[in-house]
């Protein structure tokens, strides 16, 4: 008897990671889909890609590398607020990081070869509004999945919960600091701003509300798998 509870326990386990897998899958292709129309609207990304692209601008290398650098240098400063080396994490945040950085690129490719940018103003804002709506959603998602995170949302996880009582609003504001610090220097250096407008501001002071109505809104069923 007990070895059949033991293997229903497993059984359900196994249920339940195929489950978050499938729901990671789902906003991988989500939050790129998301981050790469609002940078084909041009009216503004959410904070972290609004801040890699001008990086990407100031620097003349790829977006899609900016991405990766960003997410590498995101991930090593996840370690150091934990406290401790989580090497589940660590790589967590590398395996998200690499697709996730060129399906951004792709996917703004796609959006602009459809013409996106040409659209009027009105649709535009539609666009770019559903694009951080989407991103949201999709931050949500994986982290309630808890996985494979992208060390960008995995920042603001961390300080959510170890340092911020469960805050998805503050997490999210103080998270942002350091994209709007690099944005400022790169905007300093170059004299210029690119996908940053409408959208960034929607993005710095809405998105972690709209993280927080996405968790018992989207996927409700989907709980959180809290491990910091």
């Amino acid at each position: 008897m007990q070895f059949a509870v033991k293997g229903g326990d497993n059984m359900a386990k196994m249920r339940d990671f195929r489950q978050r897998m499938d729901f990671l899958v789902i906003s991988i292709f989500m939050n790129a889909a998301g981050n790469g129309i609002t940078i084909a609207t041009h009216l503004g990304s959410a904070v972290w890609t609004g801040s890699s692209v001008n990086l990407a601008d100031w620097l003349h290398i790829p977006l899609g590398t900016t991405l990766f650098l960003y997410g590498i240098v995101v991930t090593l400063a996840n370690q150091l607020l934990l406290g401790h080396f989580d090497r589940r994490r660590f790589v967590s945040n590398l395996l998200y990081t690499l697709p996730f950085s060129y399906l951004v690129s792709f996917f703004t490719f796609v959006w602009t070869w459809l013409g996106v940018a040409e659209m009027n103003l009105f649709w535009r804002l539609v666009l770019d509004t559903l694009g951080i709506l989407t991103v949201s959603a999709a931050v949500s998602i994986y982290q309630r999945a808890n996985i494979l995170m992208h060390p960008n949302d995995d920042l603001s996880y961390i300080l959510r919960f170890k340092y911020l009582h469960g805050s998805a609003i503050l997490g999210q504001w103080v998270s942002y600091l350091p994209p709007l610090a690099i944005t400022l220097v790169a905007f300093l250096m170059t004299g210029k701003l690119e996908a940053i407008g409408y959208g960034t501001i929607l993005a710095l002071v809405a998105q972690g509300a709209l993280m927080k109505w996405s968790d018992t809104h989207v996927f409700p069923k989907l709980k959180h798998h809290v491990d910091v």
